[in-house]
């Protein structure tokens, strides 16, 4: 990673600073984006199912922006596990708001069920299969210059190097999803293996917090930047307004929004199994997107992608395991979310997926050309769609990962250790 401590010492020593009206107009942007869907929802107007998408999904994506700024730029005044508990919950509300509400949903109408891990399995492949690589593409092309000038050597223009601190998430990241594929054999998430994901995410959580501090604070960047370089008063109050804005939105534009995606596949003669897979993660998840490109585009490219690395965790772990306590909640039997054979091909993609995903990083290096596999094997899934090809799909993920983790195959024992190790022992 590119030593930014010299530019960081100078922003701390400097005096704190005032919002510039560029700053401000992007926060009114978002508020301006999301006005149209308060009046909607207070209103109770509904045109057409197009519109609603347009309204409700812009709505979403603008508060997923305020969220995301106020949530990094909270780690300024808030530290140690409380942040971590916080911040963990507040960066995930969006995707998390649309997708239990299929889950609770499905609880009286069985026809929803499909759409609960639909969402889930969309926005997790997303993530690992166009995310991660992103970060990396311009991580290593940002390099470039720096290895130009001397600074860096010229492989850091092939292979991202992780923090040590990621080994913890690889680790957790591991296990899980070595547990995922438990989900299709069950035909279904038991309400019980829901508990146990909450526990797990409990237990990832308390690790983090017990995981050495290396001193060393993390550079904000972009309007958290800016958000954190005002005085401490102004500060506070800003972030809590966002907090509170960005989750009033997303909570009331959450229901409309999933319902308008059901109903806009219909109108528009589009899969609608399609566009909640697709569609609704891309727009909850394009902030985190934007924050963790911004970081690989100031050089510090292992903190951007060991924070797509932990929302893996918890996708796996918190959002996994909330889905069938939302179904029990809405009606559902006690048994947990049931799943048809549709859905145990999406799992079986997704768990392997990941598998490969773990291998890839699980010396902690991230070579270009996992980079450019990992989005050919994402974008073929767009093309290969049958049943016979989800399989086989992930039978390649699967063979590759097992290649890859026999090259690395020293590292996969501390790795899987990690998240069991003593505190101070894991980045070891």
């Amino acid at each position: 990673m590119i030593d930014t401590a010299p530019v960081r010492a100078a922003e701390s020593s400097a005096p704190p600073a005032r919002m510039g009206r560029s700053a401000w107009g992007r926060i009114a942007l978002c508020v301006v984006l999301a006005l149209p869907a308060v009046v909607f929802r207070i209103g109770g107007l509904t045109p057409n199912a197009v519109v609603d998408l347009l309204v409700f999904g812009g709505a979403v994506v603008a508060a997923s922006f305020l969220l995301a700024w106020a949530a990094e730029a909270a780690q300024k005044d808030i530290s140690g596990a409380l942040a971590i508990a916080i911040l963990a919950l507040i960066a995930v509300l969006p995707e998390y708001a649309v997708d239990l509400y299929y889950a609770f949903r499905s609880g009286y109408d069985p026809s929803y069920e499909q759409f609960a891990a639909a969402n889930m399995t969309g926005s997790n492949r997303l993530l690992l299969g166009f995310g991660w690589p992103l970060v990396v593409v311009i991580s290593l092309l940002v390099a470039r210059r720096f290895v130009r000038a001397g600074s860096l050597p010229s492989s850091a223009t092939r292979v991202l190097q992780l923090e040590q601190s990621s080994r913890l998430d690889i680790g957790f990241l591991a296990l899980l999803a070595v547990v995922a594929f438990l989900i299709p054999l069950f035909g279904s998430i038991p309400l019980w293996f829901g508990v146990v994901l909450l526990a797990a995410f409990v237990a990832y959580l308390w690790r983090a917090s017990q995981a050495p501090d290396d001193g060393d604070d993390e550079e904000m960047v972009g309007m958290a930047g800016n958000i954190a370089s005002m005085p401490q008063r102004a500060r506070r109050w800003t972030i809590v307004a966002l907090f509170v804005v960005a989750a009033a939105v997303i909570l009331s534009s959450a229901e409309p929004f999933a319902e308008a995606l059901v109903a806009s596949g219909s109108a528009l003669g589009i899969d609608s199994y399609f566009l909640v897979q697709w569609l609704a993660p891309l727009a909850t998840e394009a902030p985190e997107f934007i924050v963790a490109a911004l970081f690989a585009l100031r050089g510090m490219g292992g903190a951007a992608i060991g924070t797509l690395i932990a929302s893996k965790v918890n996708q796996w772990s918190l959002l996994v395991g909330s889905l069938p306590i939302a179904h029990v909640l809405g009606g559902g039997t006690t048994g947990g979310l049931p799943l048809d054979g549709r859905q145990v091909e999406e799992f079986v993609l997704t768990a392997s997926q990941t598998v490969l995903g773990v291998a890839i990083i699980i010396a902690l290096r991230f070579h270009r050309w996992s980079a450019i596999a990992l989005v050919a094997l994402f974008a073929v899934q767009f093309v290969v769609t049958d049943t016979t090809g989800r399989w086989v799909l992930s039978a390649v993920h699967l063979v590759a990962a097992a290649v890859v983790f026999w090259v690395h195959r020293r590292e996969v024992v501390p790795t899987l250790r990690a998240p069991f190790r003593r505190v101070g022992s894991v980045a070891g």
